[in-house]
Order: C-alpha cells, then structure tokens, then sequence
C-alpha cells in the first residue's frame, strides 16, 4: 500500500467557497475516487491557502489515470481549477506531486 502526500495552493480569496466545496462533493464524484483506489483520502487547508493532501493506494499512477478517464472527474477539475494557484496550463489533479516519504511509525 503507498501512502501518498501532496501540496497544493489555493488562493487566498478562495478558501471559504473551497471548504464549501468539499463539504458537498458529488456523489459520483466520491464513488469515482473509490472505484480508483483513493483509499483514506483527505485534504487539510491551512489559513494561508497551503493544501495538503493524503491517500492511501495500491498505485498511485494507476488511480491518478483512473480518475483522468471519468467524465466526473473532467467536470469537477473544470470547476475547481480556477480555485488553485497553479503552473498555467494544468489541472489540479496534474499538478500534484507526490512527496517523499522519510518516515512512518508503523
């Protein structure tokens, strides 16, 4: 099972519509990321914007091209792209990279 982090940034004038977002995600929405194997997954906001991701999954790869091919998916990025600062050109879901993992008490 790999345990993965990420973060992301979402702007500052953002934040209150974002935490409104995600206390109502779509339905499909959260039965797409299951589907693909996001197991355990949250997101933790800072006050200043600073996003931080979690999953728990057998391939990270493997769920990230699994939710890139659902229309849900599509749709929810579209919405949700203007939420975040970001490299130009890249959906919130691309623009995620795996932190490296330097300990884990188990």
């Amino acid at each position: 099972m790999q345990r993965i982090c990420f973060v992301l940034y979402v702007k500052s004038d953002r934040l209150e519509e974002y935490k409104l977002r995600h206390a109502a995600v779509w339905p499909e929405m959260l039965d797409a990321l299951r589907e693909t194997g996001w197991g355990n997954y949250s997101l933790f906001l800072r006050p200043d914007g600073m996003l931080i991701g979690y999953c728990e999954t057998d391939d990270f790869e493997a769920a990230r091209t699994g939710m890139a091919g659902r229309e849900v998916n599509a749709r929810w990025q579209k919405e949700m792209a203007d939420f975040f600062v970001q490299p130009e050109g890249l959906r919130p879901d691309e623009a995620m990279r795996p932190l490296q993992e330097v300990f884990h008490l188990a």
